[in-house]
């Protein structure tokens, strides 16, 4: 089933982009909240005739977008946890600790566009992906510590 995405859905695809998805997935999930709509020829034909007209509006966006990668490029950061006596941290490290750290430093990241490769357990240094625009994503290195 051939969908048009009307928003940014996390592995699948970003807005305005034409995907393939299984039936059920698009009917019963998709098209229903609001993120998607059927691919039919003259939806096709209006999402065309939309995207040459915002291509400027694109161009300004992505810019921003790499003007904020610009700006994290540079950022590092230390999150203080509870750690065991043998150096396993209680629960893990999310995007959500990530994201709160970038908030203290001023950059308002959402969670849902930070992504950490695997799960942070112990104390050390990682790097997590944060996918700004469909084109434009910076690695920020992390380092966890013991609180």
């Amino acid at each position: 089933m051939e969908i048009i995405l009307k928003e940014d859905v996390v592995n699948l695809g970003y807005k305005n982009d034409v995907v393939t998805v299984k039936s059920g997935y698009g009917r019963n999930f998709l098209i229903p909240t609001g993120k998607a709509v059927i691919a039919s020829p003259s939806a096709k034909k209006m999402l065309a005739e939309d995207l040459k007209q915002r291509a400027h509006k694109f161009e300004k966006i992505k810019k921003d977008a790499e003007e904020a990668a610009a700006k994290l490029k540079d950022v590092s950061l230390t999150i203080a946890t509870k750690v065991s006596s043998t150096g396993t941290i209680f629960g893990s490290v999310t995007n959500i600790q990530i994201a709160d750290a970038l908030s203290k430093l001023g950059f308002d990241i959402d969670r849902k566009i930070i992504f950490v490769k695997d799960p942070v357990k112990e104390i050390g240094s990682y790097t997590a992906t944060i996918k700004i625009h469909k084109d434009v994503s910076v690695e920020i290195p992390f380092e966890v510590v013991a609180e």
